[in-house]
């Protein structure tokens, strides 16, 4: 009872940050990790344990997206799903070894591009003369890297919003819940025929995730955002260090 509390509360969490600003694997991954699931497995599941999460976002962004030509949106959601399946597939080739060795730098990595997101945001912003809006160039690598692991990739999809000229908060968040639910939804088809998703402890964070995605559109539009910012800094860091410190203790 105590370890199922644990994946609800987390996938809560987990969905609500996913929906407000990004950083939601921060919480999930390392909690499936903490309960003894092996690495590959644990990003296979919180990726999928995200999707209805991302889903239920996306409706309450709904109105937003309605606002972008759907011609554009349709290609989007098909490249990304492409990408998306490449990076599952990359995951699942990859042992728990390799990708344990991983960890801590994708973690330091996705923290780093969140803490400093409004200037990632900023630069990338200047790329708009040179980079063709909706272009398949930053999207695709985007999308694999999505796939492959999912820590961070509400953040990079809004800095790739920006350097597409998209200005709307609303509108940019709207997208990312969306595109973030195409990648997750063909990385479920792959992590589920290659066996690589703890379905019990899913199933439970899936439910917290449904929640906190829904509830989180709404809080998004009237939160302090520099005060949820730190808290999810401090915890990417925090979190970071810790896998640090189980790399360097199984050394």
């Amino acid at each position: 009872m105590l370890e199922a509390a644990l994946l609800f509360a987390a996938g809560l969490m987990g969905g609500m940050l996913n929906a407000v600003a990004g950083g939601g694997t921060f919480i999930t991954f390392p909690t499936l990790v903490f309960i003894g699931i092996p690495p590959v497995a644990a990003n296979a599941t919180t990726t999928v344990a995200a999707l209805p999460g991302y889903l239920s976002s996306a409706i309450a962004f709904r109105h937003d997206i309605r606002r972008i030509d759907a011609a554009p949106m349709v290609r989007l959601t098909i490249w990304t799903m492409i990408g998306g399946a490449l990076g599952s597939g990359l995951l699942l080739v990859s042992s728990n070894e390799a990708f344990s060795v991983l960890v801590p730098f994708l973690l330091l990595a996705a923290t780093l591009v969140f803490t400093f997101a409004t200037e990632v945001r900023r630069i990338a912003s200047r790329w708009q003369s040179v980079v063709r809006p909706f272009g398949l160039g930053i999207l695709m690598p985007v999308a694999i890297y999505g796939g492959y692991f999912n820590g961070g990739l509400g953040i990079v999809i809004l800095a790739m919003c920006a350097m597409w000229g998209m200005v709307d908060l609303h509108q940019m968040n709207g997208l990312k819940c969306w595109l973030s639910f195409a990648l997750s939804l063909v990385a479920f088809v792959v992590f589920a025929v290659g066996g690589a998703v703890a379905w019990g402890p899913c199933a439970i964070m899936a439910a917290g995730t449904i929640t906190g995605g829904y509830a989180g559109a709404p809080v998004a539009r009237r939160i302090p955002r520099d005060a949820l910012r730190l808290l999810i800094a401090v915890i990417g860091f925090g979190m970071t260090a810790i896998f640090f410190w189980r790399l360097i203790q199984g050394a």
